[in-house]
């Protein structure tokens, strides 16, 4: 990986975009007081940088009908051959796990879930999550309220420092 450094220039381009990815370059520009050009060379060398992986619209899970959402810890039986690639493919085909995570602690992984409803979850917990090889134990943690939730980097912590780029 070779370090990349960011200007405060690249961060409030970054800072704009997490926000408002589908922001025109010249509005884009007009906002961080930069030319379109000079601001379109930024943008693409953050791309080609891999600093920007993916531009992608946040939707409204509840306008969808998705009223429940869980964060699950799952224990695994470690006595069973190959148990975390087994379990890792199997998650791949439940469209209910939007998040999983290997973790610390007492349990090796952390699943965040999200369900129409609760009869919805039950079934998925019952009819696959414990039905997956390995699984020991599942703890569920149901959301009853988001105080805080934003998918973004803390880009204003990055200003000045040296980033790992893959390329």
């Amino acid at each position: 990986m070779n370090a990349i450094s960011l200007d405060a220039t690249d961060c409030r381009i970054l800072t704009v975009l997490q926000h408002e990815g589908r922001i025109s370059n010249l509005d884009l520009a007009e906002r961080i007081s930069l030319s379109p050009s000079a601001c379109l060379r930024r943008l693409r060398l953050l791309e080609e940088q891999g600093v920007i992986e993916r531009y992608r619209a946040c939707l409204n899970r509840e306008v969808l009908g998705f009223e429940l959402e869980a964060f699950v810890q799952v224990s695994m039986r470690n006595d069973q051959e190959n148990w975390h690639e087994r379990f890792a493919e199997a998650l791949r085909d439940w469209p209910e796990v939007v998040g999983a995570f290997v973790v610390t602690g007492e349990t090796h992984y952390l699943l965040r879930v999200l369900a129409h409803n609760l009869k919805h979850y039950s079934d998925f917990v019952l009819g696959r999550l414990y039905k997956a090889p390995g699984v020991m134990d599942i703890r569920s943690n149901i959301v009853l309220q988001t105080l805080k939730e934003d998918s973004g980097v803390p880009v204003s912590l990055v200003t000045g420092a040296k980033v790992q780029s893959n390329g």
